[in-house]
């Protein structure tokens, strides 16, 4: 089968960064589905990855953490789908990734995808909606309806977790939501997605939160640059408020947080496939749920650009654009 990976950590401007391949076809185990990959598209993960993790001697890793597909066989334990489903869904970080035309993805974190968007536009989707839903009901535990007369900061709104995140906020909570932007297209982009407030993320955030009318808010999701903003968000946290977190930095101190009893959150949305936690079927059942939301036309896809066919070529240009910090929703690609 055709695929794209890499046989050594690369700067994305070397063309070897990202390669078309060869590989053989997946075998799907048990619990797996074999899905003919459709579209992909691409996610800090992936950039991250590639920069740091080194293939086992020999061989080829192969990213892609967000696809949609259609199932060509089922392992022998599979009870949910059947062959032909059209299904979309993130898989898993320990396996190899769907950048690739056959790929193997366990069946409790897939779900039908979304019948009103075509394969790009759903493949937009799955990584960063579990994330973002993981984020605002598992880790601070916004009640469904709920968080009437609460405030959500959404530090990098315009990105493709906040560009989900600001949506399931407006339409499964009654949560005040306050996105940051530094940019008119980004600001716009935010308030069409559903944000009451959007605010610049390169200018001090308490200032500009008060400038806004809001001396405090309950709850941050700290979606990117959290190391940058720290002092800024404990600053505009009330007491007993509640931080989220999903980026990498190289040092958290959570003392800071003590004065002001602030609780901290990590969202990692591998963590369930990867340690095949007693609940990793609620990621397929998120999937589901959003899918019905996008199809009443509650949920839009946040996919904001298209790089073509699935290929070295094209990856390493939305690698790249991933990289430079300026994506706005996701990138995606499709068909080989």
């Amino acid at each position: 089968m055709k695929a794209v990976g890499y046989h050594q950590p690369l700067p994305i401007d070397n063309p070897e960064s990202l390669q078309d391949i060869e590989l053989p076809s997946p075998v799907p185990g048990a619990r797996d589905l074999l899905v003919r990959v459709k579209a992909v598209s691409v996610n800090p993960v992936d950039t991250k990855v590639r920069k740091n993790a080194a293939p086992e001697a020999g061989q080829a890793k192969v990213l892609g953490w967000d696809a949609v597909g259609t199932v060509e066989a089922i392992g022998s334990d599979v009870t949910g789908f059947k062959v032909g489903d059209r299904v979309y869904y993130a898989g898993s970080i320990i396996r190899p990734g769907a950048n690739s035309e056959l790929h193997a993805v366990d069946e409790r974190i897939a779900a039908l995808a979304p019948k009103s968007l075509d394969d790009a536009q759903a493949a937009a989707l799955p990584l960063t909606t579990i994330t973002a839903y993981e984020l605002l009901f598992d880790r601070l535990q916004v009640p469904k309806d709920g968080g009437e007369g609460q405030t959500l900061l959404i530090t990098g709104g315009a990105g493709g977790v906040g560009s989900i995140l600001i949506q399931l906020a407006r339409q499964l909570t009654k949560l005040r939501v306050v996105a940051t932007a530094s940019r008119a297209e980004t600001r716009a982009w935010c308030l069409a997605l559903g944000a009451h407030v959007v605010i610049d993320h390169s200018k001090p955030l308490a200032a500009e939160l008060k400038a806004a009318g809001i001396d405090e808010v309950d709850m941050v999701a700290s979606l990117t640059q959290t190391d940058q903003h720290y002092a800024q968000l404990i600053e505009s946290l009330k007491p007993q408020g509640q931080l989220a977190v999903i980026d990498d930095m190289k040092v958290l101190d959570a003392m800071p947080l003590k004065t002001k009893c602030i609780s901290l959150h990590w969202e990692m949305m591998f963590t369930r496939s990867r340690f095949t936690t007693p609940d990793i079927a609620e990621q397929g059942k998120l999937l589901a749920e959003v899918a019905a939301l996008v199809d009443a036309g509650r949920i839009r896809t946040t996919a904001n650009a298209s790089f073509g066919t699935i290929n070295a070529a094209n990856l390493r240009k939305a690698h790249a654009l991933i990289e430079s910090g300026k994506a706005q929703g996701k990138v995606v690609l499709a068909g080989f």
